[in-house]
This record gives C-alpha cells, sequence and structure tokens, in this order.
C-alpha cells in the first residue's frame, strides 16, 4: 500500500502509518517524516466503496501540503520573491497555521473543481447535444467518454512537453523505480533501483484513466435505471432541464465511480494475473508521458523517502 508523489526537487512517500517528504536541497536531503492520521479500526471510512472517497480526498490534502512544504525546501527558495501585500495581510488575519490550512483547502477545492470542469463537465455539455438523435444512454456516454478521453490524453501530453515539468516527471519515475524495487524484495540500493521499470499499476495517472473508463460504465447503467424510475424524464429529451438534470445527476455519480475505481487499484495491486495486467495495460502505457527515466541523484531522493515510512512489522504495508 505504499504509495508516493513527485515534488519540487523531491519526493513525498505514504506508508501504512507514516508520510515522509524529502526534498534534494543546496546543503543534501531534508527527510521529514510525519504520522499518519488513520481512522480507527471499525470506522465505517474504512468500509467499501465510501474509503475510496475518503482516501482520494485525503491524498490530495497531503500532496498539496507536500508540494507546498517542498517549494520551501527547494534550492531556488533562498532566491524567491518577497511576499506580496496580500499574502502579508492574509497571513496577518489568519495567523500562520490557519493562512496554510485555508490555502491548502482552496487549492485542494479548486483543483478538483477545475479537474471535473474539465473533463467532467464540458464533455457532459457537448454530449448533451446529441441526444436529439441518439436515444441511447450508452450512445451518449460513449461520445462522451470519447471526448472525456481525448481531453484527458491532449492535457497530459502537452503537461509533459513543458520544459519545467520533465524534471517533476523523472522524480515520478524515480518514485515509481523505487517502489517496484521494494516490491521485488531486492536491497534498495541506487544500481537495484535503477533496473526497475519506471510504469507502475497503482499510479495516481492510472487511477485517473480508470477514472475515466468506469465512468463510461457507471454513468450508463445509472442513466438507464434513472430514465426507467422517472418514465417522465424520457418526455423531455431534447429540452434544457432535461440535458441539466442528467448533467447534475452525473456528477452526484462521480462519488461512486472514484470509489469503484479505487477497489479496482488495490485490486490490481493485490493480484498480478492476466485479467489485471489487461486492466492495467492502458495506464502503464500512459505512463510513457507522465514519467521520466530518473538520475543518480532522484533515486536517491526515493529511496530515502521509501526507507522513511517502513513499517516496523513486516508486511504491515500489504493490502
Amino acid at each position: 500500500m505504499i504509495g508516493g508523489q513527485a515534488l519540487i526537487e523531491g519526493i513525498m512517500m505514504r506508508g501504512p502509518d507514516k508520510d515522509a517528504v524529502v526534498v534534494r536541497g543546496k546543503d543534501g536531503l531534508t527527510v521529514e517524516v510525519t504520522p499518519r492520521k488513520l481512522p480507527k479500526k471499525n470506522s465505517p471510512l474504512k468500509w467499501p466503496l465510501i474509503r475510496g472517497v475518503y482516501n482520494f480526498l485525503g491524498s490530495n490534502v497531503v500532496g498539496v501540503k507536500a508540494l507546498m512544504r517542498s517549494a520551501d525546501l527547494s534550492p531556488e527558495e533562498g532566491e524567491a520573491e518577497s511576499e506580496s501585500k496580500l499574502d502579508k495581510w492574509l497571513e496577518k488575519k489568519l495567523g500562520n497555521e490557519k493562512f496554510q490550512k485555508a490555502l491548502v483547502s482552496f487549492a485542494v477545492f479548486l483543483g478538483i473543481c477545475m479537474s471535473v470542469v474539465l473533463f467532467f463537465l464540458i464533455p457532459m455539455i457537448i454530449g448533451s447535444f446529441f441526444d436529439r438523435w441518439i436515444e441511447s444512454s450508452l450512445g451518449i456516454n460513449l461520445i462522451e467518454g470519447a471526448i472525456r478521453m481525448v481531453i484527458f490524453i491532449l492535457y497530459m501530453y502537452l503537461i509533459s512537453r513543458m520544459q519545467e515539468m520533465k524534471r517533476l516527471f523523472s522524480y515520478h519515475g524515480a518514485e515509481h523505480k523505487t517502489i517496484r524495487c521494494y516490491e521485488a524484495k531486492l536491497p534498495l540500493t541506487v544500481e537495484n533501483v535503477r533496473k526497475q521499470t519506471r510504469r507502475h499499476p497503482r499510479c495516481g495517472t492510472s487511477f485517473l484513466l480508470v477514472v475515466m473508463v468506469l465512468s463510461i460504465l457507471i454513468f450508463s447503467i445509472a442513466s438507464s435505471l434513472l430514465l426507467t424510475l422517472v418514465p417522465g424524464l424520457a418526455a423531455m429529451r431534447g429540452s434544457f432541464l432535461y440535458r441539466f438534470l442528467m448533467i447534475a445527476f452525473k456528477l452526484l455519480m462521480l462519488p461512486v465511480v472514484v470509489s469503484v475505481a479505487y477497489e479496482m487499484n488495490r485490486l490490481v495491486g493485490r493480484y498480478d494475473n492476466l485479467l489485471t495486467r489487461i486492466v492495467t495495460a492502458p495506464g502503464l502505457w500512459f505512463q510513457n508521458f507522465t514519467t521520466n527515466e530518473p538520475d543518480d541523484s532522484m533515486i536517491e531522493v526515493g529511496i530515502a523517502a521509501l526507507e522513511a515510512v517502513l513499517p516496523q512489522e513486516e508486511g504491515a504495508d500489504q493490502w
């Protein structure tokens, strides 16, 4: 269950009971380890189809915090521009801790909203105009899914071409290779890590790709059920109100899509067989865009981050 995230000149790793942020600065590696706030043993937050949304939101919050912290620790920090008057005013009014919490919450909220708008709302709006000619829920959702995939692939491809992102994607590759080495039960050395593939089935990019594909199936089934249970809705087909209601309904179904995708991610992380390889193949291929081969200094960061979150009890990190 160990996973991570690329940072600015560093890597964040999440273990079963602690998180670690490791950044390479001017004076070497800075390692910061914090305990995880885990739900109680019998908490509903650990139940299937609930834990997916909970962990997704939690990972976003931790990821934004780690990214902000890496910006503070990165070599460029000493050369950063002075705080703006707005930053100083907000920090004075909210207090440093409250300011940080407010900033993280806003960043997570904004990031999720932008993702929903770009990858779901826009394809839904475009696809809804086809309801004049296509009555099948599956047909409409296939069109939406195709538009969604084109936007997602184009977006990730353009991001991967940005010069500023190439180094970040190299740290992403180092994170994957380090976890692969650990899963292969090999000693965590630079030489062993270097030999590993930079593609990993539990990658967040693969998770998003699964969400995209699953949304087609789940939205189709849910839309058909809704039209069956509410016959009068079908008579409104083609109207603005019909399109609005269907889009709103699908957006409400997004937590279900995320939950199912999370359970699938756990499944492919636990087993290695023909079925799981088929499921993960598109995501692994897509990581050609989102990961680059790291240098040895990046691998050292990955090793330090992973070693910092290893559990004391062997096997405690298994799903």
